[in-house]
């Protein structure tokens, strides 16, 4: 393990206070860091050979895998040390190679983005006050109890 990679391990403990898990028995290095309220992964750290990656040589190099949104991957693939998710969407999950060639700052920033992009979205429902009526005439009608569909469709409309 590489000091990168037990600097931003460590951050993720005491900034989240996630454990890692590590997953399969056949790959001991992999982690994967979850949401505490969703449980979904928000960081996932591998060892890939670098020619899966496109780079060169086929010696393994520890990547950190972040849930990001398109344009930033977009625009951080033309950055050095970022590379297309592996073994992930390659639509919503970056690849961070754990060499240096990205500082920790830049990580940490990346991290929190994940971190909330993996927390439970709200329900519909809870988005809704109490008092908004629904959307259809015939619930309409239910909903205020005395005007009755026959009635409202005979009300004017603006």
């Amino acid at each position: 393990m590489g000091s990168q990679q037990k600097r931003i391990m460590r951050h993720i403990e005491e900034r989240y206070g996630s454990e890692p898990e590590h997953l399969w028995a056949q790959y001991p290095d992999y982690a994967v860091y979850r949401h505490s309220a969703s449980r979904k992964w928000y960081a996932a750290f591998l060892m890939v050979p670098r020619d899966k990656l496109g780079l060169e040589g086929t010696d393994p190099v520890c990547v950190l895998d972040l849930k990001c949104s398109p344009l930033m991957i977009g625009s951080l693939l033309s950055e050095k040390g970022f590379r297309p998710a592996y073994h992930m969407n390659k639509n919503h999950w970056i690849s961070v190679l754990m060499d240096g060639s990205v500082a920790d700052d830049q990580i940490f920033s990346l991290l929190e983005f994940s971190y909330d992009s993996a927390a439970p979205k709200p329900r519909k429902k809870d988005e809704l006050p109490d008092h908004r009526p629904p959307a259809f005439p015939n619930s309409f009608a239910l909903y205020f109890g005395a005007i009755t569909f026959s009635r409202y469709r005979s009300l004017p409309h603006l």
